[in-house]
């Protein structure tokens, strides 16, 4: 790309030294550095880029962008200062992939809880309907069909236009994001252009980031502030007329607005709702008429999830009728109240509650199905280092379970003996156990469970990995469970 074009993006800047008539690439790691290209010194919590110039330049870097007096080579490197070199990225990414997000339908899901089932369904219909698509979020960034690894839920600006761009070069005609209340705050998503807004709730979550509920939900809005004012365009909000949060959101956006509910009064409205232990049956009313929905999803938030892809599909343009038909074959999204497949006589799941919202929803869903005489066992973490407010709470919700375990999800460099000490002091029974590695926790739901008793392992969802210190270990709670399960009950494993 020529280098005056790109750097005219930034329009208050000092240039220092011979800036080269084209750059090949942007980085804001030293290691991805490559000939030719561009090194924007980003300043974060834990390290400083402008401490690793000699590592970019090493690595071929020709362009420094930084916000601090680096030490460079002037004949050979050019240094171009600027005042907030997060901002600068932000501008400079998206015209380096030449604003992506304008050549495909993007779809932003934010919320507390839901947000990667409801994006994962999305994606899985599209899919179905053999339209080619991308979905980025949790679980990572899936492009067609095929899956890589991504370290947040909201990757960072240069990333995420670098995802975008990929999809939109590979056919991709619409791409689904889950946007995080981190992401909108720290700019993440600077150059994306939404086509549809997706709000699922608001519940106690990340207050040690946000501080308040109140700043919260305003970092949720900023989804649909960004939107735009351009009213030529067709853009929609999608969101839960049931959270008191929606009506402050809507006050964001100029655009149309769908809803959809089950107590209140909504666009797209659930009623009748049948819950099994293998599945949800309910009527739903819509803009295009009535309709019975049969899917394999369970619980009533899979209803609130189900009703938000059928709003926004509609949004995007496909008929109410046919995104119930694809909503039928689809199976829950990985590690969101997953059961473990086995013929062994206990039921498992594996579910990435960690909130107290989520908490209390993964249990209402099984709780009416377990058999008399039988118990529910609920493992219940929290990550360290983050938001310790929550941790009794969590705990009180999950008290409604026969037995619970409290372990840790990611304990980082806090001790366990802290986490389980605030997540205890949330017990309201007896029934419980605290055991502050994860492992050990999972394989001690096996011990204590006898026939027909559930178990629900909540925390770590998809993930195989913890995180200790700052390393990731191997780690899976269905893997753990199935071998534990199958020592003490036998064989008669259906699959991993």
């Amino acid at each position: 790309m020529e280098t005056e074009k790109l750097l005219s993006m930034l329009p208050v800047k000092r240039v220092a030294g011979a800036v080269p008539p084209t750059v090949t690439d942007i980085a804001i790691d030293s290691r991805a550095v490559n000939a030719g290209g561009i090194f924007v010194c980003i300043e974060g919590f834990t390290v400083d880029g402008h401490n690793y110039v000699g590592k970019a330049v090493d690595n071929g870097a020709r362009v420094i962008v930084a916000s601090k007096q680096v030490d460079v080579d002037l004949e050979k490197v050019a240094v171009v200062m600027v005042e907030n070199t997060s901002r600068a990225i932000s501008l400079l990414a998206s015209r380096f992939y030449d604003y992506p997000s304008k050549r495909m339908t993007m779809i932003g899901v934010t919320g507390t809880n839901g947000k990667t089932s409801v994006s994962g369904i999305i994606q899985a219909i599209l899919q179905r309907a053999g339209e080619k698509s991308a979905v980025t979020g949790t679980i990572g960034f899936d492009l067609n069909g095929t899956l890589y690894e991504t370290e947040n839920t909201t990757a960072d600006v240069l990333t995420t236009q670098g995802m975008i761009a990929r999809a939109a070069d590979e056919g991709c005609t619409t791409m689904t994001m889950e946007v995080s209340s981190h992401g909108l705050v720290e700019g993440r998503l600077a150059g994306t252009e939404f086509d549809i807004a997706v709000f699922t709730n608001l519940t106690h979550d990340h207050l040690d980031y946000h501080g308040t509920m109140d700043n919260y939900g305003q970092a949720k809005g900023l989804l649909f502030s960004q939107l735009g004012q351009d009213l030529e365009k067709r853009k929609f909000a999608v969101v839960n007329a049931d959270d008191e949060w929606s009506n402050k959101l809507l006050e964001m956006t100029s655009y149309p607005v769908l809803t959809y509910g089950i107590q209140n009064e909504a666009v797209f409205r659930g009623s009748d709702i049948e819950l099994r232990a293998n599945g949800t049956t309910f009527r739903l009313t819509a803009p295009d008429g009535e309709f019975r929905v049969d899917m394999s999803l369970i619980g009533e938030f899979s209803v609130y999830n189900a009703l938000a892809v059928i709003a926004t599909l509609y949004a995007k343009g496909m008929m109410t009728e046919d995104v119930i038909n694809y909503l039928g074959k689809i199976s829950a999204v990985k590690g969101r109240m997953e059961q473990v497949p086995t013929e062994l006589p206990i039921t498992m799941y594996v579910d990435y509650a960690h909130s107290p919202d989520a908490i209390e929803k993964a249990i209402d869903a099984v709780l009416p199905y377990k058999k008399e005489g039988s118990r529910l066992i609920f493992v219940i973490g929290t990550g360290g280092n983050r938001d310790r407010i929550k941790r009794p709470i969590m705990a009180d919700k999950a008290s409604v379970a026969d037995y619970v375990i409290l372990t840790t999800d990611d304990p980082r460099d806090e001790p366990y003996e802290s986490i389980l000490a605030e997540l205890e002091a949330g017990m309201k029974h007896n029934q419980y156990a605290c055991i502050g590695d994860r492992p050990e926790a999972v394989r001690h739901a096996i011990a204590v469970a006898e026939r027909d008793d559930i178990i629900i392992f909540a925390g770590k969802g998809h993930e195989d990995y913890q995180i200790i210190g700052s390393t990731k270990y191997p780690h899976s709670d269905a893997e753990i469970a199935l071998v534990e399960a199958e020592k003490k009950f036998g064989t008669g494993l259906v699959g991993k």
